[in-house]
């Protein structure tokens, strides 16, 4: 018989019992909770669910991409329209001026004579469009001269004009800076998105989900090589520079072939939204710098680009041609041989790729400068 039989536990005793026991509640507990988390949590989205979301995305962000663009355009137009105008305000309030000092010379001479009760607002008025609204006071001077006085509300006129177009054209600068920060905002957010979805895919996955996204048929520089023509995949226009090369070695004698040149010089930069070069380029910034290479103007933006020049068969492909993508949200420029060179998106290089994959399921036509 046990010397402890009928006395009390030690307290070390009791105070290992309960210890254990809470162990074992929160042991059970935490399985518990385990349990529930897994059969409460959401699904993991299936390999096609992210392609097709992120395929989303990226239309989304090449669109927002021209859109920010052409505000950028259009910003840097009001700037201009500003300037202008400002330099004609300051043309005309110096003839205003000048005319006022003449007319307030008029209106005191026939005040004196008795021909006017009163010509304080034109010695004093400094504002065109208050001298307008008094303008009935200058009927009261002689006839003999009409002349300046016509000459006088021409003045005012004009600098009332020009003050309005200036506010116009100030408040336009503050509306459009307002949306450039909303969409680069924006833009952010979605790069990061697409970010997130292309570290759930592997490369053969990423496929057909965008621009830049298909592996095994860029190049981003750095490679060497030579090659000849190669049929285009619309059948048309023969391509030199050829398959996957990276380095160009076809004709320069035109502006096609000098504009392919400088895309293929391009080759392995990095794509930033905005960017018209020479250090980066987004998408139809590529298309303009490679034809302003070879001395020809194109609209900045994929949509001006696709509206604003001649459409051509995507059977009758040109090397120089401008291919548009995703409902004229992307641009890419023609090389031959079933090849493009393209700026496709945030993280990427320019790059030279196969006419395939989601290039040619998003191609809706070519435009040829």
């Amino acid at each position: 018989m046990s010397p402890y039989v009928g006395t009390r536990p030690s307290v070390s005793t009791t105070l290992r019992r309960r210890i254990a026991a809470a162990m074992t509640g929160l042991l059970a507990a935490g399985a518990l909770a385990t349990f529930a988390g897994s059969a409460g949590a959401a699904p993991q989205p299936t390999v096609g669910q992210v392609q097709a979301r992120l395929k989303q995305l990226n239309s989304r962000a090449e669109n927002l991409d021209q859109q920010f663009a052409q505000a950028q355009q259009d910003l840097a137009s009001a700037s201009q329209r500003l300037k202008l105008v400002n330099h004609q305000a300051s043309r005309y309030l110096a003839r205003y001026r000048s005319m006022r000092a003449e007319i307030a010379r008029i209106a005191a001479t026939a005040y004196m004579n008795g021909q006017m009760t009163s010509v304080a607002a034109l010695l004093t008025s400094g504002d065109a469009q208050q001298a307008l609204d008094q303008s009935s006071i200058l009927l009261q001077l002689s006839s003999s001269n009409s002349a300046e006085m016509s000459q006088f509300l021409s003045a005012a006129r004009q600098l009332t004009g020009a003050q309005q177009a200036a506010r116009r054209a100030r408040t336009a600068i503050v509306e459009l800076r307002n949306k450039l920060a909303s969409q680069k905002k924006s833009l952010g957010k979605l790069i990061g998105q697409q970010k997130a979805l292309l570290a759930q895919l592997t490369p053969a996955q990423q496929q057909a989900t965008g621009p830049g996204t298909s592996t095994g048929t860029g190049t981003g520089g750095g490679g060497t090589g030579t090659g000849g023509g190669g049929t285009g995949t619309g059948g048309g226009g023969t391509g030199t520079g050829g398959g996957g090369t990276t380095t160009y070695k076809g004709p320069t004698g035109t502006q096609a072939g000098k504009a392919v040149a400088f895309a293929y010089a391009q080759l392995g930069k990095p794509y930033v939204w905005g960017a018209t070069g020479p250090g980066s380029y987004d998408c139809s910034g590529l298309t303009m710098a490679s034809w302003a290479a070879a001395g020809v103007s194109i609209p900045r933006t994929s949509y001006s680009q696709w509206a604003g020049l001649p459409h051509v068969p995507t059977s009758q492909l040109q090397p120089g041609d401008i291919l548009v993508f995703n409902g004229v949200g992307h641009v890419a420029i023609y090389v031959g041989g079933g090849y493009l060179i393209d700026a496709p998106h945030s993280g990427a290089v320019v790059e030279k790729v196969a006419l395939s994959g989601w290039y040619s399921q998003s191609l809706i036509g070519a435009v040829r400068p």
